[in-house]
């Protein structure tokens, strides 16, 4: 059986909804992806669905929704995506933290280098 990793931030709007669209298209046969956050937003990141989409052809929307820890199944692995905007408390601690800055509000350029990063922390994986 596959690990289930999940990727966890606080809103679960723009880099933990990244990680799952960029695991589950480079290593779905390896694991099963999920994120969420201990709160949610009403829609994912839009300038997060823009570049997916144009990096990758991924519509982000089509498939993932902002939810809750308590949304998805019990998983193995749990990567916080960083504590910049606070760490999220889940009852647990976290098999690994990416450190990862939110790019939420900043310019393509750096939400590209955030993206980039990602890619390569799940392909790590």
């Amino acid at each position: 059986m596959e690990k289930k990793i999940a990727f966890i931030c606080i809103h679960n709007s723009c880099r933990s909804q990244i990680a799952e669209a960029l695991g589950k298209h480079f290593r779905a046969n390896d694991f099963e992806f999920y994120s969420a956050g201990t709160e949610t937003k009403p829609k994912i990141n839009q300038d997060a669905v823009r570049l997916v989409k144009k990096l990758y052809n991924i519509d982000m929307e089509e498939t993932q929704y902002s939810k809750t820890i308590d949304k998805i199944p019990t998983p193995d692995v749990v990567i916080s995506m960083g504590c910049d905007v606070g760490c999220p408390f889940i009852g647990r601690s976290f098999d690994s933290d990416w450190g990862l800055t939110d790019p939420t509000g900043k310019s393509d350029d750096e939400f590209i280098e955030i993206i980039k990063k990602i890619e390569t922390k799940v392909k790590q994986l």
